[in-house]
């Protein structure tokens, strides 16, 4: 698998995971629910951090990478 391949994946759970949070049985495990999102943003920061890493050339993906760290720190901790 490739990194758009990769990215479809991660585009498709995170349309499942909206549909499935409009059902009303949605608070079921909410606190693994967190905790596999926050897994996901880190993942996600690693991946932006490793293409920004190949670009060779800075761009705004670095602001990202810490936003997606905090948020994903955000989650676990609440």
């Amino acid at each position: 698998m490739n990194e758009y391949e990769a990215s479809l994946v991660i585009k498709s759970g995170a349309e499942l995971l909206s549909s499935a949070s409009s059902d009303p049985r949605s608070d079921e495990g909410y606190g693994a629910v967190k905790a596999n999102i926050s897994e996901a943003l880190e993942r996600i920061a690693e991946a932006l951090a490793n293409f920004e890493a190949a670009s060779g050339v800075p761009t705004r993906s670095t602001g990202w990478i810490q936003d997606l760290h905090r948020v994903a720190d955000d989650l676990v901790e609440k």
